[in-house]
């Protein structure tokens, strides 16, 4: 990041990266900002604005302004601020693409406020701590997100009307006198002002401290924004000018950012980009395509095909997948198919399929995977119909290992089954197939297609994947607890009827078939842990994987509990009816006896 010029030494910072040269409907902004110290000895307000030129940082990231007033009663304000707007930008960029905004925002800043907080508390002085306001907005395709703590003020411009963003977090005394509530670095735990706006061509975002809106009111800088037409910067400085004119006492810093051009849709743009290239027809073992010879079709379906090749630049072998002609009119599986494709490019960990960047050069649609050595779940289940507890045990950890991955990057599968783990050479479970994955960052890039049917199997879908209700882990969840029934038993914990309605998922969702009714062999406490893990209700199964994991090993107490007060029949249901046999022989006796007399 390169320092624009600023006075008096402070931290006004504005960086560019990459080469993205721009195109007609993509993201263009007009940025700028304005700071000085004014009457006072030194300037503890700090702006920073950074402008991705890289398209794919652009369109995942977007464009971040952020403006920071150190606290004037501390030595170390001007510290604080300048801090706070340069690791803001730098640790927000450094996040995973697949976290949405608000996660990215929000991890980064409850960082900075408990580093902040932290140094503060080696000061002997309580007063002369790093605490710091905040306010930054993100701009990414047509939204944008809005982020505030202190009394730094955010407004939108639109159609010549200025309008208060955020409410100030300051509590006003006798008198002249206020103090601020919230502040970054003030206390241990921070609570951040959070909105999201959908934005307008020719929409300004204006960010200022309180050295512009204590002596400038809101209709004065309307008045300002209205009367000229100048780039940003230079509005921004017309703006500083103006506060100082009117006798501000304080620092005064302005940040502008006005919507040149907005993308119509930027995942829309990446989508039609990709769904305009042919699907490939069915190929044969010896057939090429690009650089790929296939050398044996792994699969052939109904919606995909899928091949072993290898290939002529570097030798390897890869799997190439491809769509079924059958959804050459498919939009929304066309859509997932592309999502799958980026998502798989974004995680790399072996514990996770590897699908390689769309070639620019080719014009079909298909996906590029790391070949993985092994076979898949469903085949292992297949050669070990009555595996150890221990073996199944180990497989299932492995399993949450992997998905484990998925949650952090805030990925929820949604179609875990045995036909989508690969079991590779070290028995590590490798996770393949993300066309029906969930990402809160699919729902900051608006799309007009939306998902009419449940993704996924049945078999493995928890109940609020069926019927659309919120997602979370325990959805993956569900899914695991039923692989682990079925590997332990070959049947499921639900039988299904042949047809079920979403809307009636969960009220009329079969009942639980209990582990003994096909294996008397395992301890009662592993049907608790299995039944909680896949249990209807989400809120009734376990919070965390980790709950899961130590449970299959080491069950806790309640589980122990629950398991020990059970009746004759659960502990041991071949007993129970021999003694109800037993009991109803003895009455028949009795009778034949009465009945003889």
């Amino acid at each position: 990041m390169s320092e624009t010029t600023g006075r008096e030494g402070i931290s006004n910072q504005k960086a560019d990266r990459g080469a993205w040269a721009s195109r007609a409907s993509t993201l263009k902004l007009d940025v700028g900002g304005y700071s000085v110290g004014g009457c006072k000895p030194s300037n503890q307000d700090a702006f920073a604005i950074c402008q991705p030129m890289q398209r794919d940082e652009l369109v995942h990231k977007g464009v971040v302004a952020c403006l920071a007033d150190g606290v004037s009663c501390s030595e170390q304000g001007q510290r604080a601020s300048q801090i706070s707007v340069s690791q803001f930008v730098e640790e927000y960029y450094a996040t995973p693409k697949t976290w949405g905004v608000k996660h990215s925002a929000g991890q980064v800043l409850h960082a900075l406020n408990q580093w902040l907080y932290y140094q503060s508390n080696q000061s002997e002085l309580q007063h002369n701590g790093l605490v710091t306001t905040f306010c930054a907005v993100i701009i990414k395709s047509n939204t944008a997100y809005i982020m505030h703590v202190g009394d730094t003020r955010a407004y939108l411009y639109r159609n010549q009307i200025l309008t208060p963003l955020t409410q100030d977090h300051r509590r006003q005394l006798y008198g002249q006198q206020s103090f601020l509530t919230r502040s970054l670095g003030m206390d241990s735990h921070i609570e951040v002002d959070f909105q999201q706006i959908r934005l307008e061509q020719a929409d300004r975002l204006l960010l200022v401290t309180d050295g512009i809106h204590e002596w400038l009111g809101d209709a004065d800088m309307q008045q300002i924004l209205s009367s000229s037409v100048l780039p940003a910067e230079q509005q921004a400085r017309v703006l500083v000018e103006a506060a100082l004119a009117s006798g501000s006492q304080d620092n005064v810093s302005g940040v502008l950012l006005e919507a040149q051009s907005l993308p119509s849709l930027t995942m829309d743009e990446y989508i039609e980009e990709l769904t305009g290239r042919v699907i490939p027809p069915v190929l044969e073992e010896g057939n090429r395509i690009d650089q790929y010879r296939i050398l044996r079709v792994l699969h052939s379906g109904p919606r995909s095909h899928v091949y072993l090749a290898v290939s002529e630049f570097d030798t390897k072998r890869y799997v190439l997948k491809m769509p079924s002609l059958n959804f050459a009119e498919d939009y929304q599986y066309l859509q997932g198919f592309v999502r799958e494709g980026w998502l798989g490019e974004q995680i790399a960990n072996h514990r996770v399929m590897k699908i390689h960047p769309f070639s620019r050069h080719s014009p079909f649609l298909y996906h590029v995977c790391d070949w993985i050595e092994g076979k898949t779940l469903r085949q292992w289940m297949d050669d070990n119909p009555r595996p150890e507890l221990g073996k199944v045990r180990l497989m299932a950890e492995e399993i949450i290992k992997s998905l484990r991955v998925l949650q952090r990057h805030r990925l929820i599968h949604r179609d875990i089954k045995p036909e989508n783990l690969i079991v590779n050479q070290l028995d590590e479970i490798v996770i393949i197939d993300f066309g029906s994955v969930y990402s809160e960052h699919f729902d900051e890039i608006y799309t007009p297609i939306e998902e009419t049917v449940p993704v996924g199997d049945i078999k493995y879908l928890s109940p609020e994947c069926l019927s659309g209700g919120k997602l979370s882990v325990r959805s993956d969840m569900y899914s695991v607890s039923i692989i682990i029934y079925e590997m332990l038993t070959g049947h499921f914990p639900y039988s299904f009827p042949k047809a079920i309605t979403s809307s009636a998922a969960i009220s009329r969702w079969p009942e639980y078939i209990p582990l003994g009714s096909y294996r008397r062999d395992l301890p009662f406490w592993m049907d608790l842990v299995i039944r909680k893990g896949c249990f209807p209700q989400a809120n009734l199964r376990y919070a965390a994987f980790s709950e899961l994991a130590s449970d299959l090993f080491h069950p806790s107490a309640e589980i122990m509990k629950q398991a020990s007060g059970r009746s004759l029949k659960s502990k041991n249901p071949v007993r129970f009816w021999k003694v109800v046999s037993l009991c109803l022989f003895f009455i028949v006796i009795v009778q034949l006896t009465i009945s003889l007399d």
